[in-house]
């Protein structure tokens, strides 16, 4: 509760008021009503029920008195709510014109304006594009063994110690994410950007007040030294002149014209989104693979039998390997949908919108809720349960959306999925591990985790 207050406070602190003056221009425009719901206290509205409660009752509740659309006041601002996949697809698809990515300011400035996140249209075409070609199939599978032996230090670190599995797997996640964005340079400058990192981390939700002392202008100085560093690395490249095949790379390539600017706002900006989600999912299936012994026993002998097939130097995982490990990734599926890293994405309305017979006013935040849908019974039977069987058959158009859907969906995804196999391979065919003290309880926040980050205590098979 102490999180979620202080999260609340700084968030209304710094949007509500551009939020209540849109509210209050587009209230002489409404001929339609405005969907059903409540708009709870004045400025922070809601935001305290969000973040301190079982977020999937906070959603069904919701739903189950409103219906699929209604309105609500979250993060300082007045907001739509919507958790049909029909009307997902709408938003984030078929009208995505009229729904532009939303963040608080602050953030934007944290973590560079020149980010991906913030733009849509040509330039956000352009960067996506970049992106895909650094972290397509054909890219990363040349990256498998780096990918691996980060897994296998990772692990063998961990050996007859009672770690925190979410904080582990954030320093897999980021090592991995270095490995990715800026290949051989993110080893030799890993300390440097790690403790860069750390810090900006810490203030990421910090109240805006750039004054000396506070933790936001610790972490703007922070980032400050980040934008530095990588411009010592773009330097370098640029007088090596070697091509390099990794996201640095496909920022730098000649025909793209990209500032150092704007390729240090977007390095930076991949890196922090890639490492707190993955380290989320990793952290959530060690939990259920553990709270699910017989699914555990079906992925130990798929990693198992791979791991038989090889012998002498060709006992490396080959990208091949990674695609013939179908009962592995139906349990990252599933994990995937239950534990629903992303309750909701943040879109707003850039003009009025008539939708479904009610209104949306321009400047309105429109969220759709993942987290609802793929807790729906309409859409997966017994949807509390985990059961990585249902996804043998393939979930109904829009129901499944854990990277997002549309232009904004996760362009690495590809590259999330291969970390997390690579790392559950040798987790579940060399490793065994219990979970330390209450694990039932969820903590809540910008992500949903095992209460106090799962402390486990990992051994190896005798």
């Amino acid at each position: 509760m102490e999180f979620a207050t202080v999260f609340c406070l700084i968030i209304s602190l710094f949007i509500s008021v551009p939020c209540l003056l849109k509210f209050l221009t587009s209230a002489g425009r409404r001929r339609l009503p405005l969907p059903p719901g409540s708009m709870g206290w004045p400025y922070i509205g809601e935001t305290f029920q969000l973040y301190s409660q079982n977020p999937n009752v906070f959603f069904a509740s919701k739903v189950k008195k409103y219906g699929s659309i209604l309105k609500t006041h979250i993060l300082g601002c007045p907001c739509v709510m919507i958790s049909s996949p029909e009307a997902a697809k709408h938003v984030l698809v078929t009208r995505a014109h009229l729904f532009k990515p939303t963040f608080p300011a602050s953030k934007e400035r944290m973590l560079g304006t020149q980010a991906i996140f913030f733009h849509q249209g040509d330039y956000h075409a352009k960067l996506r594009r970049m992106v895909l070609r650094a972290f397509m199939p054909e890219s990363i599978k040349n990256i498998v063994s780096d990918i691996e032996s980060i897994a296998v230090g990772s692990l063998e670190s961990w050996e007859g110690q009672l770690v925190n599995t979410f904080q582990e797997m954030k320093t897999y996640a980021f090592n991995v994410a270095l490995l990715s964005v800026l290949g051989k340079d993110g080893v030799l400058y890993r300390e440097e950007l790690k403790s860069c990192y750390y810090i900006l981390e810490k203030g990421y939700n910090s109240m805006p007040i750039n004054l000396p002392g506070t933790l936001f202008h610790k972490s703007m100085k922070a980032r400050k030294e980040l934008a530095q560093i990588l411009g010592k690395i773009i330097s370098v490249r640029r007088e090596m002149k070697n091509n390099h095949t990794d996201l640095l790379g496909s920022f730098m390539g000649d025909k793209e014209g990209l500032t150092d600017e704007q390729i240090a706002d977007n390095v930076i900006g991949v890196i922090f989104a890639a490492r707190d989600t993955t380290a989320s999912v990793l952290t959530w299936i060690v939990k259920y693979l553990a709270e699910n012994p017989s699914v555990l026993q079906l992925v130990a002998e798929e990693q198992d039998a791979i791991r038989k097939e090889k012998c002498g130097v060709e006992k490396v995982l080959t990208w091949a390997d990674t695609k013939n490990m179908p009962i592995t990734s139906r349990v990252i599926q599933e994990t995937l949908r239950v534990a629903s890293i992303l309750s909701f994405t943040f879109r707003e309305a850039v003009e009025d919108v008539e939708f479904e017979g009610y209104l949306i006013p321009k400047g309105w935040k429109v969220l759709p809720l993942f987290r609802n849908i793929h807790h729906s019974p309409d859409n997966f039977p017994e949807p509390e349960k985990f059961d990585p069987s249902r996804f043998e058959v393939s979930p109904k158009p829009n129901t499944f959306l854990p990277f997002g859907n549309g232009t904004h969906s996760c362009p690495g995804n590809e590259l999330a999925k291969l970390e997390i196999l690579v790392l559950l391979h040798h987790l579940t065919t060399k490793y065994r591990w219990s979970m330390v003290g209450p694990h039932s309880g969820i903590q809540y926040g910008p992500f949903a985790l095992p209460q106090n980050g799962l402390p486990i205590r990992l051994s190896l098979k005798k």
